[in-house]
């Protein structure tokens, strides 16, 4: 099976005197339906690495291929389509839009993309709210929903546009044990059940335990990588 996303020896620092490392010299490679939780200590390079796999930075040195593709040679529009087309982002805060409903909320990446007409998009995605057992809220705006209620419809924006690779960031950090457990759910049903190449970052173990593949950073490196038989 070919990989979703893989990096090549890939660094990324700040320049300074000396140069600070964030990733140093990481190597991997993400496969479909396969749910990758990052963990380590604070500071030890887990979200820099994470925004490498999801072009929202670049390394300073090496590779990030995206279905086999070099991604280092694009630049601004070209990496932002295939963010929109193919990633789905999932964060510790939510970053839903105040003023717009759930349902106008997971419609945004949709009407970004152009591919659906309008009626088909509004279709789809209370369709995704239903999945997440949000069908009922769908007019509601964030200020109205519970912690994880936002969380569960940033999930379902992030799945918007059926991207390959769904990218996660702390994204149990701010809810209870039970939502974060419903998420960790979503997360492997996500991979299993849906195809879908899930990468989180957490501190949350029982996020972690959840995971196919664990992979341990310390000081910007990896020091270990686990895998939990299915």
């Amino acid at each position: 099976m070919s990989a979703i996303i893989e990096v090549e020896g890939v660094s990324r620092s700040l320049p300074g005197t000396p140069p600070v490392a964030l990733v140093a010299d990481v190597s991997l490679s993400i496969q479909p339906a396969t749910f990758v939780a990052i963990v380590g200590p604070s500071g030890c390079g887990k979200s820099s690495l994470l925004y490498l796999l999801g072009l929202l930075d670049r390394p300073t040195e090496g590779n990030v291929l995206f279905n086999g593709q070099d991604m280092n040679p694009l630049r601004g529009d070209a990496r932002a389509q295939i963010r929109l087309a193919s990633f789905g982002f999932v964060f510790q805060f939510h970053f839903l839009l105040p003023e717009f409903t759930a349902l106008e909320n997971v419609m945004l990446p949709m009407r970004r993309l152009g591919k659906l007409p309008l009626g088909e998009i509004r279709a789809k995605a209370q369709a995704l709210l239903e999945g997440m057992g949000l069908g009922e809220k769908s007019a509601k705006t964030p200020d109205r929903l519970s912690g994880g209620e936002r969380q569960r419809v940033a999930i379902a924006r992030a799945i918007a546009n059926d991207p390959a690779l769904v990218l996660g960031d702390e994204p149990t950090g701010n809810l209870d044990s039970h939502n974060s457990a419903r998420v960790a759910e979503m997360f492997r049903n996500l991979a299993h059940e849906q195809g879908r190449a899930v990468v989180c970052v957490t501190h949350d173990p029982d996020v972690a335990a959840a995971a196919d593949v664990q992979i341990s950073m310390l000081d910007g490196r990896i020091k270990e990588t686990s895998v939990r038989p299915r």
